[in-house]
């Protein structure tokens, strides 16, 4: 994620390393870098000189905190700058109503029908309501059974009315629906065009009048850069939405729309969302965003997502069978899993300071795991409760089941009971030693 604008901003910033003191020559020079790294990025130049000309002046000013390097210092200062163009604090997002109506909208192929489920999917766990997805997009049929699908997976309802071409009385029948089956949150996904045009513009502006949203996401695809930053201007100023949701921040973003929408717009970003998984919706934080591109990591998103992928019971019961060494395959596969469902791969090595930087050249596939499950798939559950228990004739037997070479197989059991040994020493260690600052 906006890994090319991370690597610009580093390069400005290194001009500033080795420097005594902060001057209007050095940051003259480094300001002008970071102007080219933002326009490099798709902001609006615009943007990026009242930006630059803020750090500058923040940089120059009379409050220089001495302690710190010159570098150190405008690594800060734009740190704050970014989050603030971003919004500065997360916006609140209200589901609140009998029910509570949400309006979508967006160009065709900006991921509409698959953040309608993951906001369902969200708010269903997150805020424990209870939500109903609508199908109002009538001109594509794929829209309707994509949507239907999600619903299945999610354990959401999902409004159809396959012969009806209004999408305004969809939504009002749907609403109707809603109130009789007790739904408190109704998300209306609408058609999408692959350019913006009067019809479209309209039949969202009709829906919009007809149910009386609590919120209007505007959905964009963030690797459109400034173009997604004008379409959002024009569906604003037809929709004053309530806020904006950037989709496919996995892909090769550049960072444009991220830094400028609400600028241009003045409209907050509420969601940010990646890949296809139901689970990968995060709450917009502009701060923490801000440490991503700058590759300060993001620890609290990821410690976030890991509290809502492990079970608490579920960690208990497995520490007890750690400190009596008795983690078993079947254990491993259920950590991998839990990992899996947290996200794309790369993106979580990317919140962990230091290591988006190291990672950034590194091909990460979500199918990194599928060697290591092969493998435990091919075993009996008595083999993968009882690891010890797996000979030479068993561990062929595995190999041939899952594909691999003996070798393989192998390797792979070496490295198992490596982490085996690993946790019996954390086993002998005080909890206190391991994790300073906590008591057991």
């Amino acid at each position: 994620m906006f890994e090319s604008l991370q690597e610009r901003l580093e390069g400005a910033f290194k001009s500033l390393k080795g420097e005594g003191r902060v001057t209007e020559l050095n940051v003259a020079a480094t300001v002008k870098e970071i102007r080219r790294a933002l326009v490099d990025a798709d902001v609006n130049y615009k943007i990026a000189k009242e930006f630059t000309d803020r750090v500058k002046d923040k940089a120059l000013g009379e409050k220089v905190i001495t302690a710190i390097s010159p570098s150190q210092l405008m690594v800060k200062i734009v740190k704050d700058e970014l989050a603030d163009l971003m919004g500065n604090e997360a916006a609140d997002f209200n589901a609140k109503g009998s029910p509570a109506v949400i309006l979508i909208a967006g160009l065709q192929g900006s991921g509409k029908t698959t953040f309608s489920g993951k906001l369902a999917n969200y708010l269903k766990k997150q805020k424990k309501l209870s939500p109903m997805l609508v199908a109002a997009d009538v001109y594509r049929p794929a829209a309707m059974e994509q949507l239907r699908i999600l619903g299945e997976q999610i354990g959401v309802d999902v409004y159809l009315e396959l012969e009806n071409k209004s999408p305004v009385d969809i939504a009002l029948n749907a609403i109707k629906e809603a109130r009789q089956k007790n739904k408190n949150v109704v998300i209306i996904d609408t058609a999408g065009r692959l350019a913006i045009d009067e019809a479209m513009m309209s039949e969202v502006a009709d829906i919009k009048a007809a149910v009386n949203p609590q919120e209007i996401l505007f959905v964009v695809d963030s690797m459109t850069g400034q173009d997604a930053v004008n379409t959002a201007k024009a569906f604003n100023d037809r929709l004053d939405f309530s806020g904006v949701v950037l989709t496919k921040l996995d892909g090769d973003t550049r960072g444009g729309a991220a830094l400028s929408i609400k600028y241009t717009v003045d409209k907050p970003i509420k969601f940010i969302s990646s890949g296809e998984k139901m689970d990968t919706l995060d709450v917009f934080y502009p701060e923490r965003m801000a440490q991503r591109i700058l590759g300060m990591g993001d620890i609290t998103t990821l410690v976030e997502r890991a509290q809502e992928q492990f079970n608490e019971e579920e960690a208990k019961k497995l520490e007890k069978k750690i400190r009596k060494n008795q983690f078993d395959f079947a254990d491993f596969k259920q950590q991998l899993e839990q990992i899996k469902r947290m996200g794309n791969l790369k993106d979580l090595m990317g919140m962990i300071p230091g290591v988006g930087k190291a990672m950034k050249d590194i091909d990460i596939s979500d199918d990194s795991f599928k060697g290591v499950e092969a493998i435990i798939n091919s075993m009996t559950p008595f083999e993968r409760g009882n690891p010890d228990e797996i000979d030479g004739s068993r561990r062929k037997r595995i190999a041939k089941g899952s594909g691999k070479d003996v070798s393989e197989v192998n390797a792979f059991f070496k490295q198992f009971e490596q982490m085996r040994e690993m946790m019996k020493m954390m086993n002998k260690m005080p909890m206190g030693k391991m994790m300073p600052g906590m008591k057991r």
